[in-house]
């Protein structure tokens, strides 16, 4: 009699058709078969029996009931008893991930509240998966426009606990990153406010920050800056000066782009160097003092009180090193202006103009004279004796006159 061949694993598996074994992280779909205080089993149809123990098994106390289907990923294949052994916790953030992808490529909008906060953002967890807020993706009402470090935590832990409007901005779930943003969340909103301004409106803004190159303001909704040369006509050395945060103020829009605007408080004033050089024109002469000199040139004060600008090119028709040889701080000179620029307020002058001139008429004059010389009519001797015959008979003439009286 012939021996049985020996029937191998794989033999076995093959007799029950095509059986798929689950892998580690796989997300399987099971039905609760039964719960006891120690596990909670699941029937994995061609898998097998599935099993749920530790911590998770109180987690569904009173949440599901036999009968119910859940998903569950496979932590080990098979264990001492034959059973896949399987993790609640681990398929629910399987699944919030590609949750989150999915946000993430529709940029759908949804609400989160932050739990904690440190100096570079805020700190939120989303159905299990832990995520940031940059305090960079805040929106306008809720970034922190101080430049202090200890200032922006504070700023950020008022906000811990209220909801905020975000969408997902990056997601990677084998690093285990997620990154929310309030500003893009709010993009379409900011984008319908910025269509309602034009350039040149006169709009009110409330102060949200003021930093060393100017201050920013909430304007309906949308950030804008007023640039630390846009804030008056003087000269600024610190926008402090000038408001304080909450203050509300009257600005012009004077440009909009990349969702935000940037605003003017001068320009709502008369601009006072335009009063100034209302009667100054390019080529005529001035009188300034020489205020200060520098490496490329010499700054000079006009009566009209502002200041022009000699540059070093300008002084001298010969190379000169250094402006101070040729002015001095102090001094007065004549000067020509060459350029005029209103918009940007620069007046441009000229020495070497003024004395170039200044020798062709001198050299001018003596040849002029010449020149009238060569003109006047010449006398003859013959001219010569007529006129002195001429002037004895008049003197005759009066001594005859004399002798008749």
């Amino acid at each position: 009699m012939a021996k049985a061949k020996e029937m191998t694993m794989e033999d076995l598996l093959s007799s029950y058709g095509d059986i798929s074994v689950p892998q580690d992280g796989d997300v399987i779909e099971g039905k609760i078969i039964n719960i006891t205080k120690n596990g909670v089993w699941l029937d994995l149809g061609t898998y097998g029996t599935g099993l749920v123990v530790g911590p998770e098994v109180y987690d569904l106390e009173g949440e599901a009931k036999v009968g119910d289907t859940m998903n569950a990923s496979v932590i080990a294949q098979e264990t001492d008893e034959g059973y896949v052994l399987l993790s609640l916790r681990k398929a629910t953030r399987e699944k919030v991930w590609e949750k989150l992808t999915r946000m993430m490529n529709e940029g759908e909008v949804f609400k989160v509240k932050p739990f904690d906060a440190n100096k570079g953002g805020l700190l939120i967890e989303y159905e299990t998966v832990r995520g940031f807020l940059p305090v960079s993706q805040l929106s306008t009402e809720h970034y922190p426009r101080v430049a202090d470090k200890d200032e922006i935590l504070i700023r950020l832990n008022d906000l811990i606990g209220k909801a905020l409007d975000v969408v997902v901005l990056d997601t990677d779930k084998g690093e285990g990153k997620l990154i929310f943003s309030e500003k893009a969340a709010n993009k379409d909103k900011t984008e319908e406010l910025l269509s309602k301004f034009k350039i040149n409106d006169k709009v009110k803004g409330k102060v949200t920050g003021v930093v060393d190159f100017g201050i920013f303001l909430n304007v309906q909704g949308v950030e804008g800056l007023v640039h630390i040369s846009e804030i008056s006509w003087d000269r600024v050395e610190n926008p402090s000066d000038f408001v304080k945060i909450g203050d509300e103020i009257e600005v012009q829009i004077i440009g909009i782009e990349d969702e935000k605007i940037s605003l003017s408080m001068k320009r709502l004033q008369d601009d006072p160097w335009l009063k100034k050089v209302k009667d100054l024109k390019v080529g005529e002469k001035v009188k300034g003092e020489v205020s200060r000199i520098t490496p490329f040139g010499a700054f000079v004060k006009l009566p009209q009180g502002i200041e022009a600008l000699v540059h070093i090119s300008e002084l001298s028709e010969k190379h000169i090193a250094s402006p101070d040889e040729v002015v001095q701080e102090g001094k007065g000179y004549d000067f020509k202006i060459i350029s005029l620029d209103n918009e940007n307020h620069k007046l441009a002058l000229s020495l070497k103009n003024v004395k170039a001139a200044s020798k062709k008429e001198t050299e001018k004059a003596p040849k002029d004279a010449k020149k009238d010389a060569a003109k006047a009519p010449k006398t003859t001797p013959n001219a010569a004796k007529a006129a002195s015959n001429a002037a004895g008979a008049k003197k005759a003439a009066s001594s005859d006159a004399k002798a008749e009286k």
